[in-house]
């Protein structure tokens, strides 16, 4: 299961979730906006950041979540951090850097190099099996811990946490832990039917919008060939550049549906991109897993 993408869409989803990990947060925290950046020459994403309310100076927060042992992990951060702090430091009064990890066992090994940063306090390093049980954490920070437990227990987990947004004030919040919840549970359990998660969960699933996109799966595989049978007639008939403007807007629009969004440095690198990189583009974003994926595609096609 790709957690990082489920991460994202909780910070998209919860801007302030990130404070609930922080010892000290800003005066306007709620005013926080999560965002993803790119950096250029050279060329880089930062997809988790979470950037101050734009009539003021405070400080900027990345969020890394990592899963998978990278023994550079933390040599990549910091040069990432520096170079976007030293482009835009007049943005910002200061920075910190979240990273998020299942366990400790995950961090990497080599880290008295950056024992500095490490033991300091703009780098706060989360172990998710430390925070305590699921049942007594804030709700939005149990969601995170939740794609960690066992399959096993999953399920118990998921319906308590349910049962727990009946103390949730806001119905369009209730609406979206519940389809975060769905959302894990469904990556978690991917052989089963929507209508075995849906048993699962005791929910109606038909109302979330998560059963939308499981069935809007299925349905991707015939967009696509109708996108490419489009960009093709597009190119056949000699109506290129109005063919280009379509293929592209379409192709924005099924990426933000995607991956809940898309920065406005994206967007602008899909809009510099010719009609045949459109039509490689309509193939290869069914097996991104993240937006690090377009990125990196994107950036391989537009050098």
């Amino acid at each position: 299961m790709r957690r990082d993408s489920i991460f994202y869409k909780l910070f998209r989803q919860s801007p302030t979730l990130l404070f609930e990990l922080l010892p000290k947060v800003p005066e306007n925290a709620s005013r926080y906006r999560f965002d993803s950046v790119a950096v250029k020459e050279p060329r880089f994403e930062i997809d988790g950041v979470l950037l101050p309310p734009e009539d003021t100076i405070g400080p900027v927060f990345f969020i890394e979540v990592q899963f998978q042992p990278d023994q550079t992990l933390y040599e990549r951060i910091f040069a990432e951090i520096a170079l976007y702090f030293y482009r835009n430091a007049q943005k910002f009064s200061d920075w910190q850097v979240v990273v998020i990890y299942p366990s400790r066992s995950t961090e990497q090994t080599r880290l008295y190099p950056h024992r500095s940063f490490l033991n300091g306090p703009q780098v706060h390093r989360i172990y998710l099996d430390e925070l305590g049980s699921i049942q007594q954490l804030p709700i939005w920070v149990a969601l995170m811990v939740l794609t960690t437990i066992r399959d096993s227990e999953a399920p118990e987990e998921a319906r308590l946490l349910i049962e727990r947004t009946a103390q949730v004030d806001s119905e369009e919040e209730t609406r979206a832990i519940i389809e975060m919840i769905t959302t894990i549970i469904s990556y978690k359990f991917k052989k089963l039917t929507t209508r075995e998660v849906e048993a699962m969960l005791d929910i109606t699933f038909e109302e979330t919008r998560v059963y939308k996109e499981i069935k809007e799966e299925a349905e991707r595989k015939g967009l696509q060939k109708g996108l490419q049978k489009g960009l093709q007639e597009g190119r056949q008939k000699g109506l290129q550049e109005g063919r280009q403007e379509e293929a592209t807007n379409l192709i924005k629009r099924m990426l933000t549906k995607r991956f809940d969004g898309l920065s406005a440095n994206t967007q602008d690198s899909i809009s510099t991109l010719s009609l045949e990189k459109l039509e490689e583009l309509s193939e290869a974003w069914l097996d991104f897993e993240g937006i690090g994926d377009l990125s990196e595609w994107l950036q391989q096609h537009n050098s």
